[in-house]
């Protein structure tokens, strides 16, 4: 693995024109206007996870049309009064898998609410949550990302896009919540889905974006052949006269677009030999970011990023964001 993609310095400046449809907006809040005509009905209910420190609820919530939503919900034991919350979307494949596998955040003194992504699961942790839309029209090549992509209405990411920002309002319904410190955070998938949500809910204390999927898709499929960005590539091998409609649909679920709408404090985190989530289109994002902003830059590292060291940085970061005001 080589550094492939432009040069720190060049990264540092890359501000590509935002390709933004004309109703974004108007697109997202009938989306959210829609999901919430269904309560969000959070149930927390204790599981026995064999942990002493914290008191692990399996969760569901109503999510996109409605659907029940799986979570995990991690809270700290012998600490007083409301606190503040973290919610965690996972990466690509992933689902939430087991609760002991989630105990970093609690272990810091934060709710750590852990989304399951619908449909997914079955690649490297498991996961519960289904999704139940009807099979794309145009069909799909293997994975998640063409799934619908015809039609914006009907892509797989706006549901689970809808489903992230309504995880915030059912860690906000858990009583022992502070629902004024609430952050999103992921790696990968995980970090494009906590740029959707704390742009689509505003009102977030802080984003945590690591090594960003869905960000400045024409650019990833134009220069990394690594999944899950090839799966669009593929697609459209076989699809030659879709192109534009393609990334039109796509433009609605941009990171680089939702950045530009985020105003909380955010972190992010790029390996600058990151052949999955090309460093160009994670400091695309980062570049556009409306709100005050850091970036922790890995220099010889690929799709890893910093891991435990980025950790490290991100716990600094949320213990500052998410500290009593």
């Amino acid at each position: 693995m080589v550094m492939f993609d432009m040069p720190l310095s060049e990264l540092r400046e890359y501000r590509p024109d935002r390709v933004e449809p004309s109703d974004f907006d108007e697109f997202w809040a009938r989306t959210l206007a829609e999901a919430r005509r269904h309560d969000i009905a959070a149930e927390f209910a204790a599981a026995d996870s064999g942990l002493r420190t914290v008191d692990v609820f399996d969760v569901r919530f109503a999510g996109w049309n409605g659907e029940r939503v799986a979570a995990w919900l991690l809270m700290p034991r012998h600490i007083d009064g409301p606190v503040p919350a973290v919610v965690e979307y996972v990466g690509y494949g992933s689902g939430r898998s087991l609760a002991h596998q989630r105990l970093f955040m609690s272990a810091a003194g934060f709710a750590h609410l852990v989304m399951d992504s619908r449909g997914q699961g079955s690649a490297w942790r498991p996961g519960v949550t289904p999704d139940p839309d009807p099979a794309p029209q145009t069909g799909q090549y293997p994975g998640f990302m063409t799934r619908g992509i015809d039609d914006p209405e009907r892509y797989y990411y706006r549901r689970i896009m809808t489903d992230a920002a309504r995880a915030v309002e059912a860690v906000r319904a858990h009583p022992g919540v502070d629902r004024q410190r609430v952050a999103v955070y992921g790696r990968s998938q995980g970090g494009g889905l906590a740029l959707a949500a704390g742009a689509l809910v505003p009102d977030v204390a802080a984003i945590v974006a690591d090594v960003p999927f869905l960000c400045h898709y024409r650019r990833a499929t134009e220069i990394t052949d690594k999944t899950p960005y090839a799966e669009i590539a593929q697609y459209l091998k076989a699809r030659r006269t879709d192109l534009e409609r393609v990334f039109e649909t796509l433009s609605y679920f941009d990171g680089v677009n939702f950045a530009a709408r985020a105003t909380a404090p955010g972190q992010f985190g790029v390996g600058l030999m990151d052949d999955v989530c090309p460093p160009s289109t994670v400091f695309a994002a980062y570049n556009h970011y409306a709100g005050p902003k850091d970036i922790c830059v890995w220099p010889y590292n690929g799709h890893e990023g910093g891991e435990v060291f980025q950790e490290s940085d991100t716990l600094t970061f949320l213990n500052e964001t998410l500290a009593p005001r």
